[in-house]
């Protein structure tokens, strides 16, 4: 429980931020997105003042033994950029210019009762099951096999 609160409190901060920006809603970000339209630059905003604060957070973490609620930093040592970024990037990327909602700004939106919102979250919800049921079938071929 200890942990739980500092996490749920950051949550809904987090979560009240993207409301209060309006990022919850998927026109203000497919207005970022329109070029050649009406361009809403509300989101470089957004992005722009979130640089600050990550940036001290950042370098405050190299001073730190340790995370406050938990025994060690947890970075990943994978450094490379290989297809299943690319692809999982390039997914993410299509899915957001094509819907307007990314993971973050959905669940947030859930608590205002946005029936595309519920949607988005159920069909994440359900491509997460289907990705983990394929790599556990293909370790289990590989194990198999092996």
């Amino acid at each position: 429980m200890k942990q739980i609160l500092p996490g749920l409190f950051v949550g809904l901060l987090f979560g009240a931020g993207l409301a209060l920006s309006d990022m919850i809603n998927p026109g203000r970000v497919l207005a970022f997105l329109d070029f050649s339209g009406r361009w809403d630059p509300t989101l470089a905003y957004v992005m722009a003042g979130a640089i600050a604060p990550s940036a001290a957070a950042f370098a405050y973490r190299k001073r730190m033994a340790h995370p406050l609620m938990a025994q060690e930093f947890r970075i990943p040592a994978n450094r490379t950029v290989g297809w299943r970024l690319v692809t999982g990037a390039a997914i993410f990327g299509i899915g957001w210019g094509l819907i307007g909602f990314c993971p973050g700004p959905a669940i947030a939106a859930l608590a205002f009762a946005s029936w595309q919102a519920w949607v988005f979250v159920a069909a994440m919800l359900a491509g997460m099951i289907v990705y983990r049921l394929a790599q556990d079938m293909s370790r289990s071929r590989r194990r198999a096999t092996a």
